[in-house]
């Protein structure tokens, strides 16, 4: 596991309150909404200002591929990389 990786389930623990859960429960490619870790979306909302707020950077929540990126911890993690070279 990444850092990043680590550092983004940390940030999903702690932006949405999850008491019960620990970063290794949370495995890279589990899917976050729905089936998966459960999540709705209001935790997407409250997530993506979470992820704006600690990397530094907007997320266009209308764009076509904002779902793509927010499907699990791995695809989390590219997005940022990739907006953070950007």
């Amino acid at each position: 596991m990444s850092d990043l990786q680590l550092e983004i389930k940390q940030l999903i623990i702690e932006a949405l309150g999850l008491e019960d859960i620990g970063p290794d429960d949370i495995d890279a490619e589990m899917t976050l909404f729905g089936e998966g870790l459960g999540l709705d979306s209001v935790d997407a909302l409250e997530l993506g200002l979470a992820i704006q707020k600690r990397f530094g950077f907007k997320i266009d929540a209308d764009a076509k591929d904002t779902r793509k990126h927010f499907a699990n911890v791995a695809s989390l993690a590219v997005f940022v990389t990739g907006q953070k070279a950007a």
